[in-house]
């Protein structure tokens, strides 16, 4: 611009400035011009750049890009009136020159310039492009920061620009004038705000059914599949927030199902149990809804927690284990004092008589949680009733092994516990029982102890010792000690994750047992993996004590139960401060005194049991685990950090596991790092086969075989999916490795993939035709043949009823089963530890229940898909004996020609007789013809299959049928709870209560699957005369 001098009317001298023509876009080929004006010392000609610069920055951001450092500098100049503009122009070139930092810094300074609450139809898609990426980057940053500030554990810690939180603010008031509901939740979440949570709760009111859908929205990013909360204590903060909600709502609104599942989680056992007495209180269908609540928390297995809410239903009933509250254990989760004011009511509520029918309704309730309740015998019905198990198929299997072979022994006793598993059918075992009598020594204890697969569970300890009465340690006893150890083993296995409610004392039974064992080293071997499985995650310390001694005799065959059952007894109770946090301290000291590698490992094993669920809060023992010299401890820090998370899909944790599988220089550490991302990731499976692909074709074995574990334990039973295919096609590829033991690990979990897939899924025959042909070839190795005869227990496991599950249905990972599983892992090291695989089976059942606890037959469901696709298996057909065919007699070749010269003759006598009916012969031929050309499709002709058909109850429903099968609402009977999956347990509710109903008791099998045997005679009285007469007859 040029200075031009000038007179004012009033005689005064006045400079103007001439500006130069616009060179933007009106301009249209450079912004030199402009570019050229930011070089001039004189602020108004800088201003006019800028202005003009704003309007054409998206045509010619590389042009300005030269001159970015003398733009930047203008927005810093505190004394220059245009500084956010020159801001904004600096941020819409770097975010063009993808540099998203600068161009995030630069617009914070940017103040109008950079309006987020802009309606963008009045906006070019390139602004509407740079405002939405600016915010999202604002966004993470602002999450990035809020969330190192959270994990440090104080305000203030991380400095957060004030800019950059008006920017959230404004982002937040656009979504509610938008009604972006949704939005605004999942930014406060990310951000960890617990107070947003809150007013974007509150402020969704205004909308119809906003609330509602936002509550359910809340509450499945913290605990649904995804759980995209990684911070358990912020996670725990927002559940206890709808907790409040939910009871603040009127009595026609409140979720009372979303309300016990948050509680659950956040084991609130005395709130819980106070409001499905609230629900039992009220309405048929709040008792309806009650029942159903209760068979989804049995359902979880969290022991402690169903025993706390039994104590608070009824405080009158004898407990003989109470569990410790979240506050006594010094749990960060802040619900102490609720629990505390709960058990004063409950106090107070015991020394009230409850009113008789609510007594009557809270004893059925009951029923259902107790261990020796309903849900066992439920179980039992359906599992015995609906088994498919092929013995035929098992005895195949026998036949084509070795009978010398131990180690294959052992392999088929597994696969026949597998296979039997829950059925409470041993009629295989009575039919061989010469065969099963072969074993000897520990291969005699895991015998043993496979009934306890079989039998599992059953809430009596009656039953259980009726069950195991000719393995029993008794006074006086012959029996070998192995037996007995497996029996006492067998017994914690029936009674596993539920003996703390019992009547008849399963533990006192244990533990009196174990003080009499004395040095017996297998006796204290299944003692003390009883105890431990039976008292799941109780933490009674006096049973601590008894296994601590035990443990502390240093012999290596026991003492590595008792760390096993130290483990078990505390599941999830580690805690920073009280007495486990002392007793995992001592552990940990002894693991480094003591030199039996059994004993160091399985302490290791049980410091990940007690981190079971705690996330971020068992850091501090994984890092020093993970830091040890010895690589025995590295590897239970591998298995502290898959079962402290879970389920939960970590970044963190996946990185770490990761990190060690590629970097440790120990085989077993980076085995057992690459297994537990199964763990990790078995909610989010879909994430795992791109995660290992690379591992599984590693050059070390170790890596191999557990990253064909890990497909196996967070893929079982998922084979249609997409991930399930790609899962199946890199374990096939291992089916041949060069190791055996690869290969054994590969034919596991392709199994364990492949469940209750039926005969026409493509891989399934090719399958089990491959582990068919490796049991019948001699060359494969022990170790390949033991993979295909575990594979044959796992393909049919539980009559080919049940799959491995990790949860519940209703979404709570099941302790019992992940604690099976990890344990499992470990027969690598113990074989009798493959029993433990028989906890994680989960029926695969559709049970619809009336008032009554009864099956109704008239209540149906819709399965919209072939029946094929989810049919079972064909059973195995028993071979056909070949007829031996009689040898023709020898003749002389004088006697031939003799009968060939008789027979010419007597052929050309009848010649004129056949010539004179061959008219009438073809005509018959023809008419014989024409009826089997019309018969033979009547034989073949078979109507097409259906495209969807009904399902009875009770009926198989496996994981992956869910998506097909729906309700039909207008039938007489309809799921209490509208959100029921079709899967499960339904408790129903009647439309026409008054019409007489068609229903079936749950009946228990009580003849062992033996349905040919006789009936027991009928009562009678003895006496010495009948025998006398007896005796003479």
């Amino acid at each position: 611009g040029k200075s031009r001098v000038s007179s004012s009317p009033c005689g005064r001298t006045i400079m103007t400035m001439v500006m130069p023509p616009a060179t933007g876009p009106a301009g249209g080929a450079s912004a030199a011009g402009l570019l050229a004006l930011l070089q001039e010392d004189e602020p108004m000609l800088q201003s006019h750049a800028l202005k003009q610069l704003y309007t054409c920055v998206d045509q010619f951001w590389s042009e300005v890009a030269g001159s970015v450092p003398r733009i930047e500098a203008l927005s810093e100049d505190t004394s220059f009136e245009h500084r956010e503009l020159a801001a904004a122009v600096a941020s819409r070139c770097f975010f063009h020159l993808e540099e998203y930092n600068d161009a995030l810094r630069l617009a914070l300074g940017a103040g109008q310039y950079f309006d987020v609450t802009a309606p963008s139809a009045g906006q070019t898609p390139a602004e509407v492009q740079y405002v939405e990426t600016m915010v999202a980057k604002c966004i993470d940053e602002y999450v990035r920061l809020r969330n190192e500030e959270d994990e440090a554990g104080s305000a203030g810690a991380t400095e957060i620009d004030g800019r950059m939180v008006a920017i959230v603010e404004r982002m937040f008031e656009r979504c509610y004038n938008d009604q972006a509901w949704t939005q605004a939740m999942g930014v406060a979440l990310e951000a960890r705000r617990l107070d947003k949570v809150k007013e974007v709760l509150e402020r969704s009111e205004i909308a119809a059914g906003a609330k509602a859908s936002l509550l359910a929205y809340t509450l499945d990013v913290c605990v649904g599949k995804q759980q995209l909360l990684h911070s358990r204590d912020f996670r725990l903060q927002v559940l206890g927030v709808l907790v409040e909600l939910h009871q603040a709502m009127p009595d026609g609104e409140r979720d009372y199902a979303s309300e016990v599942h948050c509680l659950q989680q956040l084991d609130n056992a005395a709130a819980a149990g106070e409001t499905l007495k609230t629900l039992l209180s009220g309405t048929e269908a709040q008792h309806l809804l009650a029942y159903q609540l209760g068979f989804d928390i049995a359902e979880s297995d969290h022991q402690a927690f169903i025993l706390a809410v039994l104590i608070q239903l009824d405080p009158s009933a004898p407990g003989p284990l109470p569990p410790p509250t979240p506050a006594q254990a010094g749990d960060a989760m802040q619900t102490g004092a609720a629990d505390g004011a709960a058990a004063e009511e409950g106090e107070a509520a015991a020394a009230t008589p409850m009113d008789p029918a609510l007594k009557e309704r809270v004893d059925r309730l009951a029923g259902v949680l107790r261990a020796s309740g309903f849900m066992v015998d439920l179980q039992l019905n359906f599992l015995h009733g609906q088994s498919k198990a092929d013995p035929l198929l098992l005895l195949s299997v026998k036949e084509a092994l070795e009978p010398r072979n131990a180690t294959l022994h052992q392999a088929t006793v597994a696969a026949h516990a597998f296979m039997y598993a829950g059925t409470a059918n041993t009629s295989f075992v009575r039919e061989h029982i010469e065969w099963f009598g072969k074993s000897s020594n520990w291969a005699k204890f895991s015998a043993t102890a496979s009934i306890g697969v079989i039998h599992r569970p059953k809430g009596l300890l009656s039953q259980s010792q009726q069950v195991l009465e000719a393995y029993l340690p008794r006074p006086g006893g012959n029996s070998s000690p192995y037996s007995e150890g497996g029996a006492l083993y067998a017994l914690g296995l029936i009674h596993a994750a539920k003996a703390g409610d019992s009547e008849e004392g399963v533990i006192p039974y244990l533990l009196e047992t174990l003080s009499n064992a004395g040095p017996n080293e297998p006796l204290q071997h299944g003692g003390c993996l009883a105890v431990g499985l039976s008292a799941m995650g109780t933490a009674d310390k006096q049973m601590y004590e008894v296994l601590k001694n035990i443990l502390f005799n240093d012999s290596a065959i026991g003492g590595e139960a008792a760390a096993y059952g130290i483990g078990l007894l505390l599941l999830g109770q580690s805690r920073p401060d009280g007495w486990t946090a002392e007793a995992l301290t001592e552990l940990l000291a002894y693991a480094h005194d003591t030199q039996h590698e059994k004993i160091i490992r399985a302490l290791g094993i049980a410091a990940a049991l007690a981190s079971y669920g705690r996330e971020e809060a068992a850091e501090t023992l994984i890092e020093t685990l993970a830091r040890d010299r010895d690589a025995i401890i590295r590897y239970g820090a591998m298995y502290t950090i898959g079962l402290a998370y879970a389920g939960t899909g970590a970044n963190g944790a996946v990185r770490r596991l990761l990190h060690v599988a590629v970097s440790d220089v120990s085989d077993d550490v980076r085995r057992a790092a690459v297994t537990n991302l199964g763990f990790v990731l078995f909610r989010q499976a879909e994430r795992l086969p791109p995660l290992v692909a690379l591992l599984a074709e590693s050059y070390n074995p170790h890596v191999r075989y557990g990253a064909a574990l890990a497909l196996g334990i967070a893929l079982a039973g998922q084979a249609a999916t997409e991930a399930g295919a790609t899962a199946l096609s890199m374990l096939s590829a291992m089916h041949d490795d060069t190791v055996d033991f690869v290969r054994q690990g590969a034919l596991i979990s392709s199994a364990l993939v492949l469940m209750q897939q039926p005969d026409v899924f493509p891989a399934i025959k090719p399958f089990r035709e491959k582990i068919a042909g490796i049991l019948k070839e001699k060359h494969p190795s022990t170790m390949t043949k033991m993979g295909a005869v575990l594979a044959h227990g796992l393909l049919d496991a539980g009559g080919r009823n049940v799959t491995l599950s990790l949860s519940s249905r209703a979404g709570f990972t099941k302790a019992s089963a992940v604690v099976g599983v990890a344990l499992w892992a470990q027969h690598w090291y113990w074989y009798p530890l493959q029993h433990m695989l028989g906890l994680s089976f989960s029926p695969t059942a559709l049970i619809g229940l009336n008032k009554d606890f009864k099956m109704p037959t008239q209540f149906t469901a819709h399965c919209a898909t072939k029946p094929s696709k989810f049919a079972y298996p064909k059973m195995t057909e028993a071979k056909k004996e070949e007829k031996k065919e009689r040898v023709e007699t020898v003749k002389l070749s004088t006697t031939a020609k003799a009968q060939a010269r008789a027979a010419k003759k007597e052929k050309d006598e009848k010649k004129d007789d056949d010539v004179m009916d061959a008219d009438e012969g073809e005509e018959k031929k023809i008419e014989g013809g024409e009826e089997k050309k019309e018969e033979e499709p009547e034989k073949k002709k078979k109507g097409p299959e259906p495209l969807s058909f009904k399902l009875s109850n009770p009926s198989r429903v496996t994981p992956e049928q869910v998506q097909y099968v729906s309700f039909d609402m207008n039938q007489r009977y309809t799921p209490i709870n509208p959100r029921s999956k079709p899967a499960g347990i339904v408790i129903l509710m009647d439309k026409t209560p008054d019409e007489p109903e068609d229903v079936t008791a749950v009946e228990v099998p009580t003849n062992d699957g033996n349905e040919d045997e006789a009936d027991a005679p009928e009562p009678f009285e003895w006496s010495p005369a009948m025998q006398a007469a007896g005796a003479s007859a």
